[in-house]
């Protein structure tokens, strides 16, 4: 049984709001025409002019090593940046399952147009039709690159790459490298960023943290970073620069991130006029270890490739207790076969966690606190064998025993949805250019491609696209079709820019308050997830909106930050950071506030269906909510780009 026989509804296009700032730039023409007549009209830059470029790249993760890798094999001078010792510890290293593409080698009806269809849908009809048209079509070559890059793929016994199924889709189209995908592909991109580094094309900053953007004459030109181990202030120079910073989860204190990752470079941007958008759209991701305890700092994801073979189960019986070796197969609920017997466990993620929270609401959770579900593997394990099991999943079911003590090929994991990754992020257009012409947005950094929820496998297929295939011709067309003025660190704006990141700076570590920067993280984590977390509602969001400007207003009178700016400080890092969080999170209720519908991972409770499914209102909120910032403390301006569905119509998502 397909998903094709959706109902239709009554859909029209948002009031049309031809927003000057918000000009889409999608190309006219068939779709699957649109990118290749795009790349043939964007204007070129000739080899022996590139050397004459500079382009900054924050970040090196999937999406920002592949892009300074392929920019500085073009010819241009690139200054790449992160706050890690290496690029190797980016958090990209993390996303184990796999990625997606269209490749159809198994014959089992996959497609470009399934992709891009299977991915609009997933993402609740909140996303571009021409920008997810153009990612499943390159999907197919970034497998290609990765596998020329020697990407260890793991393969069939005919020699072809194998495939597993990911949520959301009845074809299999994850490629994977057991469960270590993220950080084979990352070494594949280090390993291209690392050859440039040593043919000089390529100035690698390490340690070093973008702390402001530099804007002079209404153009990106250049950023003002934090050396972290020295912790100098410097100004750097560039003709346009490139974000490839990753998501905002931490903003809720626990989730499946890095604890270094952080909203700092896009919030910056956005202060300087980069306008955010959907900035609540969250994923909450199903396969999560459960918390354990009230000193947690981080969650521990479990892939959702687990779920291609796993059984979820709760007992049919609310509060019984008993270990689930004695719980007979007739008193258990495997409810998401039950609800959804065309996808069974392989439903999208959104659709996935709020089942999990639905039976444990009911009481029927497990594990200490009842806020867990079993992922059985007991079935798998008979049909398939325990060494296929470990073939596939082994180091996934170790790193599960090494933080429970559970061993999950004799006894279920359990698990719980967290918070685990942002659909959304500065607004760029079709060709990932901000609203501050220069400032190119890639990866989770933006807000494109995965509408109100992404499907699983489809992160590292983004990042690797943008990077690899989509920003060198579109920043190319960028520095050919403009006239740059010559600028040094000198400039005004350099200056001024680097005087309000030293007063910022000075400013935390002159504070001497009381309270440590982490117990504030906390809390302002504590209001996220119950007011703007998995399930939301206007009264709860109204409460959050009076109670984050306060603790946003005692953190800059109580917080203690110890130690000195001119030296290693990490409480002084963290400190800069949960100050920005403070402000995104004001602005991630305000948006999800002023969205009066349910859809994807944005689930409003004031709209849901009898049986508990999110409510879309593509009538008024089919479209992209840009935010303007127009100062701390005063209402950030709202622009509407309306979304248009010409090739997947809108439908109310079913995926029983």
């Amino acid at each position: 049984m397909t998903t094709t026989d959706t109902r239709p509804t009554t859909v029209r296009p948002a009031t049309e709001y031809l927003d000057p700032k918000l000009n889409s730039k999608i190309p006219e023409g068939p779709i699957e025409r649109k990118w290749e007549r795009h790349k043939f009209e964007m204007k070129l830059v000739s080899p022996t002019n590139r050397r004459r470029y500079t382009i900054i790249v924050v970040g090196s993760g999937l999406a920002g090593a592949s892009a300074a890798a392929t920019l500085a094999e073009a010819g241009y001078n690139v200054k790449c940046y992160t706050y890690h010792d290496s690029p190797r510890r980016a958090h990209s290293i993390a996303a184990q399952g796999g990625i997606n593409a269209a490749k159809n080698y198994r014959n089992d009806g996959d497609s470009v147009f399934r992709l891009f269809y299977d991915t609009v849908k997933g993402g609740d009809f909140r996303a571009r039709e021409a920008n997810v048209y153009r990612l499943a079509e390159v999907s197919m070559a970034i497998i290609d690159q990765c596998v020329a890059q020697g990407v260890p793929f793991a393969r069939e016994y005919s020699g072809y790459l194998d495939n597993r199924s990911f949520g959301g889709a009845q074809v299999a189209r994850t490629f994977y490298a057991r469960g270590q995908t993220g950080q084979q592909l990352l070494l594949g991109a280090y390993q291209a960023l690392s050859r440039q580094i040593g043919l000089g094309q390529v100035k690698m900053f390490s340690r070093t943290e973008m702390l402001d953007l530099v804007v002079i004459d209404g153009r990106a030109r250049g950023i003002v970073t934090r050396d972290m181990v020295t912790g100098k202030i410097e100004s750097h120079v560039a003709d346009a620069v490139v974000l490839a910073t990753g998501g905002y989860s931490n903003v809720f204190y626990l989730s499946t991130n890095a604890k270094a990752c952080n909203a700092t470079a896009i919030w910056r941007a956005h202060r300087r006029g980069a306008f955010f958008g959907n900035p609540c759209f969250t994923q909450i991701h199903p396969t999560c270890i459960p918390v354990s305890g009230d000193h947690q700092s981080k969650l521990t994801l479990m892939s959702e490739s687990l779920r291609n073979d796993g059984r979820v189960w709760v007992p049919k019986t609310p509060g019984d207790k008993r270990p689930p070796s004695s719980i007979p197969e007739d008193e258990r609920d495997y409810y998401l076969e039950r609800k959804y017997p065309s996808y069974g466990n392989l439903v999208p993620r959104d659709i996935s966690s709020r089942a999990a929270k639905q039976v444990c609401d009911e009481g029927r959770g497990v594990g200490p606190g009842g806020l867990g579900v079993y992922l059985d593997f007991s079935d798998a394990i008979k049909r398939l064998g325990r060494k296929v099991i470990e073939e596939r999943y082994g180091n996934l079911f170790e790193m599960y025993e090494r933080i429970t003590g559970e061993n999950p090929y004799e006894t279920p994991m359990r698990i719980y949805p967290a918070v685990h990754y942002t659909m959304g992020g500065l607004w760029v257009d079709y060709n990932l250019m901000s609203t501050i012409p220069g400032l190119f947005v890639i990866g989770e950094a933006n807000f494109s491609d995965h509408g109100a929820n992404r499907l699983g496998a489809s992160a590292l297929m983004q990042g690797l696209a943008d990077g690899y295939f989509i920003l060198p011709y579109t920043i190319a067309d960028y520095l050919a079709s403009t006239k740059f003025t010559k600028v040094d660190t000198t400039h005004i704006a350099f200056r001024e820019t680097e005087a309000e990141v030293t007063e910022r700076t000075n400013r935390l570590l002159n504070t001497k308050g009381t309270r440590t920067v982490d117990m504030f993280h906390r809390e302002l984590g504590k209001i996220m997830w119950d007011y703007c977390g998995m399930a939301r509602n206007e009264a709860g969001l109204k409460h959050a909106l009076e109670v984050i400007p306060e603790l946003r207003e005692r953190f800059w009178r109580e917080v203690k930050v110890p130690g000195e700016g001119n030296d290693i400080n990490q409480e002084l890092e963290k400190a800069g950071r949960v100050a920005d969080f403070m402000e995104l999170a004001e602005l991630m209720c305000i948006d999800a506030l002023h969205r009066d519908e349910s859809c994807g991972g944005h689930f409003r409770e004031e709209h849901q269906t009898e049986d508990g499914e999110a409510e879309r209102d593509d009538e008024n909120f089919a479209y992209v909510a840009a935010w303007e910032f127009t100062g701390l403390g005063t209402k950030p301006v709202l622009h509407r780009e309306p979304l248009h569905f010409e090739y997947v119509k809108p439908a109310v998502r079913s995926y029983k």
